[in-house]
């Protein structure tokens, strides 16, 4: 075994490095975990104990004579100028350029909305994802067998009380009029959740953006205008919008809000379903039971709420036809938007 260890500082003390490759086959006989210097440490229980301080003090004199060694090859190498590139590297190839990554098309649509929004004086409000019933159903006049409740529609993460992963904003619509008297003037973009079989046209993950608008006198004139001039910003300003009689249980009356098609111009294509219309949101008149469950004198104030997805926007902005592409993370359909700011 003492020979062994004799050989090794010797070979050791005898090596050269010429160019990095020589330098790195050093590297891996002396110096790797899986090196000889590493067997000869591994061998120590090998010994009988009346050695076993003679050969490690050698062992750690080899150790110390390979580092020692490996510092001086490593000097010699950068004194003779092939210290920093490997003979195989070609300095005449051009840099390797920096990736940069691009805006999510539900970031830049959602920042699109709120802009258009805080121009006429709308706030952004934000609430929890995970709700209770009351702020997230009772508050809003559902119904106790209203199917929305049922687990086919909804995450419960608790029964009694019930918990749940909210499947809509209008959670924040009820946390801002419960702790901010009117006027009330806000939208509140976020995420929500509905337990939805995951397909092109649904998914069970999904974002909205919902409005409110609660001050004396707000009448449905206000309420009109409002997603006329959204309509108009959001899709430029030959876009057609119509009103549909509709039922919410939070709202009273209700309307669905439909544009003329962005691909078709109305003419009639499969995303309009040959209609000429497509739908981008929900809206009408707070309901009195809402404002008067959230503390709001119903006599005194009204108000109009509204919602839509940004999923749906943005698939009619960018033509995005599947909405899985959303949240796959496939790098082919998020270098499309390369030039989003």
């Amino acid at each position: 075994m003492q020979e062994k260890v004799e050989a090794i500082l010797k070979e050791v003390e005898a090596a050269e490095a010429k160019n990095q490759d020589e330098l790195e086959q050093f590297r891996l006989k002396f110096i790797s975990k899986k090196s000889v210097v590493g067997d000869l440490f591994t061998e120590l229980k090998n010994v009988p104990n009346d050695q076993k301080k003679a050969y490690g003090m050698k062992v750690n004199e080899v150790k110390q004579a390979v580092q020692a060694k490996f510092k001086a090859l490593i000097d010699n190498l950068e004194a003779s100028g092939k210290g920093g590139v490997s003979d195989h590297e070609d300095l005449t190839l051009p840099p390797a350029g920096h990736t940069l990554g691009s805006m999510h098309p539900l970031t830049y649509v959602r920042n699109q909305i709120i802009e258009i929004f805080e121009r006429i004086g709308f706030n952004v409000a934000d609430g929890p994802e995970i709700e209770d019933d009351f702020h997230n159903f009772t508050a809003l006049n559902f119904p106790e067998n209203h199917p929305a409740r049922e687990m086919q529609d909804t995450f419960f993460i608790e029964k009694n009380p019930d918990i749940l992963l909210r499947t809509h904003t209008s959670n924040v619509q009820v946390r801002l009029m419960q702790k901010q008297k009117p006027p009330i003037r806000s939208i509140m973009p976020g995420r929500v959740y509905r337990n939805e079989a995951i397909s092109a046209r649904a998914h069970c993950v999904f974002h909205q953006v919902e409005g409110l608008y609660v001050d004396k006198n707000v009448s449905f004139v206000d309420l009109k205008q409002t997603l006329y001039h959204f309509a108009k910003e959001m899709f430029g300003k030959d876009t057609k919008v119509r009103f549909r009689p509709s039922y919410f249980p939070f709202t009273e009356p209700s309307a669905e809000i439909d544009i003329s098609c962005q691909i078709c111009k109305g003419d009639g294509c499969q995303l309009c379903k040959y209609t000429g219309w497509v739908e981008i949101a929900g809206s009408g008149m707070v309901d009195p039971n809402v404002l008067a469950n959230c503390g709001i004198d119903h006599e005194e104030y009204t108000g109009f709420a509204f919602g839509m997805g940004i999923e749906r926007i943005s698939q009619l902005k960018f033509r995005v036809n599947d909405l899985r592409l959303y949240t796959e993370n496939d790098v082919r359909f998020l270098k499309q938007f390369s030039t989003l700011h």
